[in-house]
């Protein structure tokens, strides 16, 4: 049984609904109460490293995430992060060779709403973060994707193959 870290950055995955404000907010992580409710029995370290739309990602903002998997004692590290340019920090994080196995996911549709995709793809990354050799990879919707082979499809919304 592996150790594993979970750095979250936001994402669609971790938006909730603001009835106030009309309109999908973050607040805190869901991750606690997404891994109670799995009954995950793997000993998980949360580091929130960012709460943030991944439109809104800076390359600085991607640093962190790449210091954030450097500074990790765990060799297996789950990335959540945004959809949208999960690619591009991947590529960061890839690009830096940090002999860990390091798996970005995300979401579709939020944790907080019915059908969400958050649960299955958190379950996939973390059993592919145990089982996976060394490397950067991204992990959506029941397939892996190498960080330098993978870009997301937004005519369709899913991740596909390629540069």
């Amino acid at each position: 049984m592996t150790a594993s870290r979970i750095i979250v950055t936001g994402g669609t995955f971790d938006k909730q609904y603001d009835a106030i404000k009309g309109e999908l907010t973050f607040g805190s992580t869901h991750l606690p109460a997404i891994l109670e409710q799995a009954r995950s029995t793997i000993p998980i370290a949360i580091e929130v490293n960012q709460l943030i739309d991944s439109l809104h990602m800076t390359a600085e903002d991607r640093v962190r995430v790449l210091e954030a998997c450097r500074a990790a004692p765990e060799q297996a590290i789950v990335v959540i992060h945004g959809t949208d340019t999960m690619a591009e920090t991947a590529r960061v994080v890839g690009e830096a060779k940090l002999g860990k196995v390091i798996v970005f996911t995300g979401a579709m549709i939020p944790y907080a709403v019915q059908g969400s995709d958050a649960l299955f793809n958190l379950g996939f990354a973390l059993a592919s973060a145990q089982t996976l050799a060394a490397g950067v990879y991204v992990a959506m919707n029941a397939r892996i994707f190498a960080w330098d082979k993978v870009r997301k499809d937004k005519v369709d919304g899913v991740f596909v193959p390629g540069p």
